[in-house]
């Protein structure tokens, strides 16, 4: 896209040749080149846009921008943008907003259109009835191939996605899908009933958008029914939608790992007292947590006094217990969120952690063993096997708490994802510290 040339144009406030250009343009393109406009003149260009691509520019656009322009257009250019707007993307964007633009847009959208929204503003946030669009094809079994495509061709032009149709009864009962291949390979007297799937992959509205996620994931799909506890059709989820939802939870899982409150803001679109207030609970959390490690520290400082070479080894070994209790948390926390792992497989996951634990403590015990007592502190046995059996078992008992805690938070109903490295290496820390001191009193003798 020749954003500069666009540029040029609207500088020159050639606004007619700029709408013959730019229209030809991609929606998503066409968002980002607004960005990069300043608000007011981002309206302007926006406002000159042909009715139907406005509201498919307006889908791709940022919160910031779009609330701008629902305050900057007219009433009649804003009921244009309702009506044509996907009512999925018209409640992704109403559930962020202030009320007062709430209200706004619904009083200029139509009654059978605000009753739309209304209803998909009732579902849980997060579940799948929160993510879902109603603009689907939906047939009834009792038809022909020729009568579908019909119909296709009628309604289908309204609709999000027309690759798969949903069978319904008269009271929208969910009882089957066919897809437009399976129709185009039918002959147009085949009745609906003889050749719909009626092996139905489908959500509840309530169900959690993550599990509606899996679901893509597990089975390939394009789209989703998302259907009531009476299997009544509320809508589907369509792999837009979906890519966006994975999107947004593989960012929340990242700020959590790294002991972030979870934002939805952009990085650089956020405030400098935001970014400190998503970061300072937790910073407040892990630096109090960390006075544990002091008080075992103190606990010990008689064998301090009596060796203070112990000293030099403490981050050696705390670090290295954190290291191996994050690559366990991390690799079980993935397990969890693609459907890998589940909470009756514990055992396999600390079996596996302590296999992987011995193996890995081994070799690190014999390399620290072999550097201190050949090089570093030549013939000081004791020393050397201080410290190597105490690399021992810190990384057993780092992998075991770090393999079992993300689904120890999953069992309280907690997010597995804070189960990461802030928190796995301040509990190690302290395990890791308790491990050494009592083995260098037991070997050393002090």
């Amino acid at each position: 896209m020749e954003n500069e040339r666009y540029l040029e144009l609207v500088n020159e406030k050639k606004f007619r040749q700029l709408k013959h250009e730019i229209t030809e343009e991609n929606e998503v393109d066409i968002a980002s080149f607004l960005e990069e406009l300043p608000l007011e003149k981002a309206a302007l260009t926006f406002r000159m846009l042909p009715k139907e691509l406005a509201a498919q520019v307006f889908a791709h656009l940022s919160l910031e921008f779009q609330q701008y322009i629902v305050e900057a257009v007219t009433d009649k250019e804003l009921s244009a943008i309702v009506e044509d707007l996907f009512i999925d993307d018209m409640v992704d964007f109403l559930e962020e907003v202030p009320s007062i633009v709430v209200k706004r847009v619904l009083r200029n959208a139509k009654e059978d259109t605000r009753h739309l929204i209304n209803q998909f503003l009732q579902y849980p946030e997060n579940s799948a009835g929160s993510v879902m669009t109603a603009e689907y094809v939906g047939i009834k079994k009792s038809i022909t191939v020729k009568q579908a495509f019909e119909q296709i061709r009628k309604y289908g032009v309204d609709k999000e996605t027309i690759y798969t149709c949903y069978v319904t009864d008269p009271n929208r009962i969910l009882e089957g899908i066919v897809s437009v291949k399976t129709l185009l390979l039918s002959d147009e007297d085949t009745g609906i009933q003889d050749i719909m799937d009626e092996n139905i992959i489908s959500v509840t509205t309530t169900d959690d958008r993550e599990e509606a996620a899996h679901v893509f994931s597990r089975y390939g799909l394009l789209s989703l029914p998302v259907v009531d506890h009476e299997n009544r059709l509320c809508g589907i989820i369509t792999i837009d939608d979906i890519v966006e939802v994975i999107e947004e939870e593989a960012t929340e899982d990242f700020q959590k790992m790294a002991g972030l409150t979870p934002s939805e803001k952009p990085y650089l679109k956020t405030g400098v007292f935001s970014l400190a207030g998503n970061r300072i609970v937790w910073l407040l959390v892990l630096m109090f947590s960390a006075m544990i490690t002091g008080g075992i520290l103190e606990s010990f400082q008689d064998a301090f006094v009596a060796m203070p070479l112990l000293v030099a080894f403490i981050p050696m070994l705390t670090d290295t217990g954190g290291n191996a209790g994050s690559q366990s948390s991390t690799l079980v926390i993935r397990g969890m969120a693609v459907g890998e792992i589940q909470l009756r497989d514990a055992f396999k996951v600390l079996r596996k952690e302590l296999g992987v634990s011995v193996l890995v403590g081994i070799v690190l015990a014999a390399a620290n063993f072999i550097r201190l007592y050949f090089f570093q502190y030549p013939g000081n046995m004791m020393v050397a096997l201080t410290i190597a059996l105490s690399l021992i078992v810190t990384v057993i008992i780092a992998k075991a708490i770090g393999g079992l805690l993300p689904l120890g938070a999953k069992l309280v109903r907690v997010d597995p994802a804070i189960m990461a490295a802030p928190i796995i290496t301040t509990i190690v820390d302290a395990f890791a510290l308790i491990v050494y001191l009592m083995i260098a009193k037991a070997l050393l003798k002090l």
